[in-house]
């Protein structure tokens, strides 16, 4: 028996994770104490990373459909299938009739954030979704446009804050999204204990708003209506103040001018809010020698939902605590370049959807309209799909359609450890390796951390016989994406990205290897498998790398190895204007896609909202779709329930553990009734992630226990228009008593 260190991939605080091992299985998982970040703190999930490792579902060969039966092939085969299939498609209709999926996990795994995204820029097509326009799409677009970089995302200092204010976020159960924090629900403790505020705005009473010292009960999809009175009061009052970011700052005047008719007057009937309490809480705001604004999937997935993410920084920005100590930050990871904006200023919309012609973001297209371009004939029509570790059948509104047209497709090819909801009709599916004979460094997470940290995770076991490292699956499809074939050499992915990466950096007068021989820096790589070196080299390039020995002392992969519980790099400091990449130069608060949007909100003040409405709920030990297949994570509270106020159900003649039907514009589900006066009255709630159990799945646990898919009444034709985000929150909908 023997120990290893792991970085858990399971959701965005990254814990470091102790793992036990016995005859080459992980049999056990518990915090890491000495993790620089994490401090052993771990959750339901993390420990129960050798069910996950060792669920007896999970795929371990390649499989391809034959008709309605699968079988079991080795990785030639299978990469012979694809590339036959795929060049098959392109060959008779363009690459335009190929599409690609990339599902939330991808990235939470080294591979997936080295290699889906080239995957998808080598598969040439404008078809390209992800799970982000069913999540935080909204965010990326605000913080494009106001800071010129959709991946320059402030996130709150969470352990020198003396006020939160935190909307539509529960952390205490999801550890945080957009925030990277072990331990979220001790660092909101901390904040109270040293005499910090915490204020949850949310419709539902979560374990959040438990541990808050005010909860206030807002009316779903409303938030952005709450931010821009709570600005109007700061202006009105003259406490609106950017403070030393004043000089690097254009538009707030105009942000002044369009808040003026959002009044807390005006907003209070809309958001179920007081006139005097909106007030109070912008003065709190204000008032708190440093404050942070922190907003979440409850706010994304709604009608404003860019908007909303706007007035956010917005409020950030007029307080005074944008891009300061104790407000919000933007972190300085380690892989990034010292002031690494963007080359070129964040576009939105650069090209349309062909059926709905909704806007292009972040180089992808709303997931909700892939059923759209698969279903409607015509040229670009598509005719392949692509998915890397996600379930589109499950986790986006019109799910049900989309199950329905998948199998019109002529060729499909699914990254996926599992047979789910959206891999059974695939035709082929290409299971990597479980977690614990994968290293793991953290890409993502690190440009989104509330402190800067570095850590590497090795492998914990080798590969067994048969298995693919997801690394080299994804290159095979790289190459075959390119026409390469099958059988091409996967390094030569790995060499012309790092070429690539080199030519850019030596050719950059502003980077630290400025002139440099690009050949000489390649030799001098970490010897180790490309993944290992691709890491090294954007260490050595990184704000903190050693520059490939111009600065000693400076990191290297090395030296993070030598340090398996990781490096810590300090707490985040004030990266204005070094972080813009704006055509301004500076941050650009009121931009003009944002502007004109705004009148769609003023009329919206008029609007009746007298209806039912829905909205998500996020449960510690659930994690998507694929978490329901573990037995220590499902039961107990970790059921899919439809929460219903006590005077609503009263009203409406409902009664506890009796079925309901919920019905909105798009369709209907049927769900036991949970009576609970945690949601708000007018509010009922369904959990995201279920609805399994349907024939050519295999998810043995999960099928016992199937719920309903809430995507079922989501309607795919809402969305946000800036971002095309789906509205997965305060959709309308009636409820009455089952049959």
């Amino acid at each position: 028996m023997e120990t290893a260190l792991r970085i858990c991939p399971l959701c965005e605080a990254t814990c470091g994770l102790t793992l036990t091992i016995d005859t080459g299985r992980v049999t056990a998982a518990r915090g890491d104490r000495q993790d620089v970040f994490s401090a052993g703190f771990v959750c339901p999930k993390g420990a129960t990373l050798p069910a996950l490792d060792n669920d007896p579902d999970r795929l371990r060969r390649p499989m391809v459909r034959e008709g309605g039966t699968w079988r079991e092939v080795d990785w030639p085969e299978a990469f012979a299938a694809v590339d036959a299939g795929l060049s098959g498609v392109v060959r008779r209709h363009g690459r335009d009739a190929v599409a690609a999926y990339l599902g939330n996990p991808n990235v939470h795994t080294l591979a997936g954030q080295l290699y889906s995204g080239l995957l998808a820029r080598t598969l040439g097509t404008p078809n390209v979704y992800s799970a982000s326009t069913v999540d935080q799409m909204p965010k990326h677009v605000s913080s494009g446009l106001m800071f010129g970089d959709p991946l320059a995302i402030p996130v709150p200092d969470l352990d020198r804050t003396d006020h939160l204010l935190m909307l539509g976020a529960n952390p205490v159960e999801s550890n945080g999204s957009l925030c990277t924090a072990p331990d979220f629900p001790g660092r909101l403790k901390a904040l109270r204990a040293r005499g910090g505020r915490l204020v949850v705005v949310d419709p539902r009473r979560t374990r959040t708003a438990d541990l808050a010292d005010e909860h206030v009960a807002i009316r779903p999809g409303t938030d952005a209506y709450l931010l821009f009175a709570m600005a109007q009061t700061l202006f009105a009052e003259d406490l609106a103040d950017p403070g030393a970011l004043a000089e690097h700052v254009e538009g707030v005047a105009e942000v002044r001018a369009l808040a003026k008719e959002f009044t807390p007057e005006a907003v209070a009937s809309v958001c179920g809010i007081d006139a005097d309490r909106i007030r109070t809480m912008a003065r709190d705001l204000a008032a708190a020698p440093t404050a942070a604004v922190y907003a979440r999937v409850g706010t994304t997935t709604a009608e404003f939902g860019t908007l909303t993410s706007w007035l956010v920084d917005v409020l950030n920005l007029i307080t005074g605590n944008l891009d300061r100590p104790g407000g919000a930050l933007f972190p300085r990871p380690a892989h990034r370049p010292a002031g690494a904006g963007r080359s070129r200023p964040f576009r939105l919309g650069r090209w349309r959807s062909r059926v709905r012609g909704l806007p292009e973001a972040k180089g992808e297209l709303p997931a909700v309209t892939l059923v759209d371009e698969i279903a409607t004939p015509g040229s670009g029509q598509v005719r392949a799909l692509v998915t890397v570790a996600g379930n589109p059948v499950l986790s986006t509104p019109g799910g049900d359609r989309l199950d329905r047209e998948l199998p019109g497709l002529e060729f499909m090819v699914s990254v996926d450890p599992y047979l789910n909801e959206t891999t059974r009709h695939a035709h082929v599916i290409l299971p990597p390796a479980p977690p614990s004979r994968t290293p793991h460094f953290d890409l993502a997470f690190g440009e989104l951390a509330v402190r800067n940290t570095v850590r590497y995770s090795p492998a914990p076991l080798p590969l067994d016989e048969g298995e693919a490292d997801e690394s080299l699956i994804l290159r095979r499809l790289v190459q075959i994406a390119a026409g390469q074939g099958p059988e091409a050499d996967p390094d030569a992915v790995d060499e012309a990205e790092t070429a690539r990466i080199l030519a850019r950096a030596v050719a950059d007068p502003d980077s630290s290897v400025h002139g440099r021989d690009p050949d000489e820096l390649t030799a001098a790589l970490y010897p180790g498998t490309w993944s290992e070196r691709r890491v090294d080299l954007l260490l050595r390039l990184g704000s903190y790398g050693d520059a490939f020995g111009a600065r000693p002392g400076g990191l290297t992969l090395q030296r993070v190895l030598d340090a398996p519980h990781g490096v810590d790099l300090g707490p985040l400091d004030s990266r204005v204007p070094e972080i813009l990449s704006t055509a301004s130069g500076r941050v650009e608060a009121c931009p003009a896609p944002v502007a004109e949007d705004v009148a769609r909100l003023g009329e919206g003040l008029a609007a009746r909202r007298d209806s039912l409405v829905l909205v998500g709920r996020r449960h510690l030990r659930s994690n998507n779709s694929w978490a329901h297949n573990l037995p220590r994570l499902t039961g107990g509270s970790n059921t899919c329930t439809l929460h219903v106020h006590p005077d609503d159900a009263d009203r409406l003649g409902l009664t506890e553990s009796a079925e309901a039907t919920v019905r909105s514009a798009y369709g209907e589900v049927s769900a036991p009734v949970e009576l609970t006066d945690t949601v708000a009255p007018g509010v009922v709630s369904l959990p995201h992630g279920w609805g399994h159990g349907v024939p050519g799945t295999r998810m043995t646990v999960a099928a016992q226990n199937p719920g309903v898919n809430v995507n079922a009444v989501t309607d795919p034709s809402v969305v946000d228009p800036l971002s095309g985000n789906a509205v997965l929150n305060g959709v309308p909908v009636t409820v009455l008593p089952h049959g």
